[in-house]
């Protein structure tokens, strides 16, 4: 490989170029860079760091060399869980020459456990094919008892798990023994060993129920339990089977097939014994209600007892012979009450038929007649009366316009009326001839004249004129 110096270098001699420090950390860095393009880089971490600005520093190696290594925040935020010291990993990265300290350096692009990919492949692999199968069907799931008799613990016999685990038993449920079953709980030896203690284990001892457990830890760590030989053991099991193994956040295959799953081996515990407080706390109200039972059963017999005691009493001879005179008494009262009733009725009766007959005697009758008649009389007169009167009073209504109609009362004023021979009224003066007799009706008497002359309207002769005379 040829490198070019940088342009405008002189050289100071015939064989020798100088460069300055700066010059020559940008000239390796460029060769790094280009030589190599991104690149996998499996190894273990050490001296981890995060500092405030959130980026990750940190040395890869193995058991011959070490690379200092730099992830910077924009590339470490989804990487979970975040790595530790003695992490085995696998990057994916980009070489670099870090001019400022004169380190070759990896710049991380993309972090994931070591190995941890294809445990991950073969898990997802293991559970689908057990799932298709059945094994994990929830009709399966056995009932965990509510108060076993005796506990099996399937652990390591020297792991922190079995503490945990004894200390909340001890706690929760001490009447229970517990029975323990050491095994190895990773590596190559634990599956074989897992799968004989679930045998043996209800054979050896009357556990009604059993604890599978271990801490928590890596996936190779926990791979015991992913095992296809554990799984089916499990669910072969004579007894039900707690599974609680890792961490919350850990699933293993033994927590599909067991009877019930629990976030760890504490809680396990927990799931598998009653807690005594509250077997205490429901034995204190099974006492009260028992208490309360008994009393209201006393108070019901003493109830009962003083219902037959009344009873008896109500049934006693002399309580009955004094209730009969006492009926008898009462009977005899309302026979003189009904008595005195129907003779009241009875006179009552005579009584309305005597004065119906006292009614019905002619004498009677006769007055009333007479009373009657006498009434009719004086209202006949009385009406006799008033018709007389009101007659009298048309009639003198009616005298004034006759009178003023009646022709005899103008001869009162000296005037005369004049009759021809048939004893008609004489109106006209031109039907009469001279020498015809007339008949003068005065107010009082008559008088008979000749016509001397006639005088028709209009004409007028001498001097009395105005006051013609009759002849005699």
């Amino acid at each position: 490989m040829s490198v070019t110096p940088p342009a405008g270098r002189a050289a100071t001699g015939a064989t020798r170029t100088v460069y300055q420090v700066s010059e020559l950390a940008q000239l390796l860095r460029s060769v790094v860079e280009g030589a190599l393009p991104r690149i996998w880089v499996q190894g273990e971490i050490s001296n981890f760091s995060r500092p405030a600005s959130g980026h990750w520093y940190f040395t890869l190696k193995d058991a011959r060399a070490q690379l200092r290594c730099a992830m910077f925040k924009n590339a470490n935020l989804h990487v979970r869980p975040q790595p530790r010291d003695g992490d085995a990993v696998l990057i994916r990265a980009q070489l670099s020459f870090y001019t400022a300290r004169g380190d070759l350096q990896l710049i991380c692009e993309h972090m994931e456990p070591a190995g941890e990919g294809a445990l991950l492949r073969a898990f997802e692999e293991l559970k689908r094919r057990l799932a298709s199968e059945g094994l994990f069907d929830e009709h399966l799931k056995r009932e965990i008892p509510k108060r076993p008799r005796a506990i099996g613990l399937i652990t390591s016999g020297s792991g922190a798990a079995l503490h945990d685990m004894c200390t909340t038993l001890a706690r929760r449920y001490p009447v229970a023994p517990v029975y323990l079953f050491p095994v190895p709980v990773q590596g190559t030896d634990a599956p074989p060993a897992i799968v004989r203690a679930l045998r043996r284990l209800p054979q050896l001892a009357p556990v009604d129920v059993i604890l599978l457990a271990r801490g928590g830890g890596s996936l190779e760590d926990l791979w015991a339990f992913n095992d296809e030989h554990v799984a089916r053991a499990i669910r072969a099991c004579s007894v039900p089977v707690i599974c609680g193994v890792g961490h919350e956040v850990d699933v293993t295959i033994a927590d599909f097939a067991a009877d019930l799953r629990a976030p760890t081996p504490t809680a396990a515990a927990e799931r598998a014994a009653p807690d005594i407080a509250e077997w205490q706390l429901a034995l204190r109200q099974s006492e009260t209600r028992m208490a309360v039972a008994v009393e209201r059963r006393l108070q019901l017999a003493a109830q009962r007892c003083d219902d037959q005691a009344r009873r008896l009493d109500a049934q006693h001879p002399g309580r009955r012979l004094h209730e009969r005179r006492q009926r008898l008494d009462e009977l005899q009262l309302r026979l003189r009450r009904a008595q005195t009733a129907v003779l009241a009725r009875h006179a009552q009766r005579l009584a309305h038929r005597t004065t119906q007959l006292q009614a019905a005697t002619p004498l009677r009758r006769l007055t009333t007649e007479q009373h009657r008649l006498e009434r009719l009389q004086a209202r006949a007169g009385e009406a006799l009366r008033r018709r007389l009167g009101d007659a009298r009073a048309r009639l003198l209504r009616s005298e004034a316009p006759l009178s003023s109609l009646n022709p005899l009362a103008v001869l009162e004023r000296g005037y005369a009326i004049a009759l021809d021979a048939d004893g008609r009224a004489v109106t006209d003066a031109a039907k009469l001839q001279p020498g015809d007799a007339l008949s003068l009706r005065l107010s009082r008497g008559r008088v008979t004249a000749r016509v001397d002359r006639t005088e028709p309207d209009g004409a007028e002769s001498g001097p009395n004129a105005d006051n013609p005379r009759p002849s005699r």
